[in-house]
């Protein structure tokens, strides 16, 4: 997983951690084809901006974008991916439905659904790509992976009334 956004601090360890799980529900889905690497790019409204009008002539922010590759000839035979997810609309779209922490992990299980080869281009697809990120999801808030991704600043107030970070 890499960081590059600044907006909002994150919980590295626990979003690997999904990020893993959900990785292993990709390779489920896409048996008998072997993984090698998906990177979990963290970015914000410009960089997911600057990448969606690069690759899709859309000059706007987005909430995840994916890229699967191939094997390379010559080399392990194995899948890769890159997942860019937006912090910034994760946590604009979270706050506003109720968890940020919910909204971030359904843009990275999004992203791993389209990498599984699963397309959202029609309504019906779109609905059967949306149950299964709620099953994932489902699961992986009974194993307790959902809780706690966007670190949230703690603070106190003191004795004389001043807030403290």
């Amino acid at each position: 997983m890499i960081n590059r956004q600044n907006n909002h601090p994150i919980q590295p360890k626990k979003i690997q951690k999904l990020t893993d799980w959900l990785g292993d529900r990709l390779a489920a889905r896409t048996a008998p084809e072997p993984w090698g690497e998906v990177s979990v790019i963290l970015v914000d409204d410009e960089g997911i901006t600057q990448t969606n009008r690069e690759y899709f002539g859309k000059n706007r922010p987005t909430d995840v974008i994916s890229f699967r590759y191939n094997p390379v000839p010559g080399e392990d035979a194995v899948l890769g991916g890159d997942l860019l997810v937006n912090v910034d609309r994760a946590m604009l779209e979270g706050n506003a439905r109720g968890s940020a922490d919910h909204e971030l992990a359904l843009y990275i299980a999004h992203g791993f659904n389209h990498l599984s080869g699963a397309e959202d281009d029609t309504p019906e697809k779109r609905k059967k790509m949306r149950a299964t990120e709620t099953a994932w999801l489902r699961k992986a808030a009974d194993e307790g992976l959902l809780t706690g991704l966007i670190a949230t600043k703690s603070f106190s107030i003191s004795s004389n009334g001043t807030v403290e970070s």
